[in-house]
Order: C-alpha cells, then sequence, then structure tokens
C-alpha cells in the first residue's frame, strides 16, 4: 500500500482546502449537515472531480447532485473511461471522451439565404 498524507482539522478558509494539490493527499473538513457538506464543497474555485461515500445510495445521490463538478463518483473511485470527462469553474470547461468530447472538435456553422 503507498503511503498517504492526511490533513485533519481542517477549515475551508486554509490554503491547503483551497488549492489543488496533486499527489496521495487527503484534507479532512468536518460538517454537521449534507447542505453544509454541498457548500463546503461547492466554495472551492476548481471542480474537475468529487467523490461522495454514504452506505445510504439515495442520500449520496442527493448530494452528488448538489456538487459543481465535471465529474462525480459515488461510493466508487473507479471512473467510467467512456464517460465525457472535464472540470468546471477554474478546471476548464472542455469535455474528452463520449459526445461531449468530440463536439469539442466541431466548428457550428450559420448560413442564412434569402
Amino acid at each position: 500500500m503507498d503511503a498517504m498524507t492526511v490533513f485533519a482539522d481542517v477549515h475551508n478558509e486554509m490554503d491547503i482546502a483551497r488549492e489543488e494539490i496533486f499527489g496521495p493527499v487527503l484534507v479532512l473538513i468536518s460538517y454537521e449537515t449534507d447542505a453544509e457538506a454541498a457548500n463546503l464543497a461547492n466554495d472551492y474555485p476548481y471542480g474537475l472531480q468529487a467523490y461522495v461515500f454514504s452506505r445510504e445510495r439515495e442520500r449520496a445521490l442527493r448530494l452528488a447532485d448538489r456538487l459543481h463538478a465535471g465529474s462525480i463518483l459515488v461510493n466508487t473511485i473507479r471512473p467510467d473511461l467512456l464517460a465525457p470527462f472535464g472540470g468546471v469553474k477554474q478546471s476548464g470547461l472542455g469535455r474528452e471522451f463520449g459526445l461531449f468530447g468530440l463536439e469539442s472538435f466541431l466548428e457550428p456553422k450559420s448560413m442564412i439565404v434569402e
């Protein structure tokens, strides 16, 4: 098993919670309600991918529906490699894979003829 660094007792205003960190890093931020969890997750300048884990599948789906991210994985860490992939906010607006990925290579053209 690879090592991972875990940061606990983090607040959403801290740099470690607000910056994209690539590597085996986990930041823990406590919350009281699902609404607060969604607000904390969405109060972030990036939105590439989000994860929701819960023993209650319907609860996880409700929370996932409220998140602003390009991809949201519920009770899994394995993405569907055929699904469109891309971010929102400062993580970018384009998509790769699937129909949405193909559309990024198309250039719409309008012709109006009288």
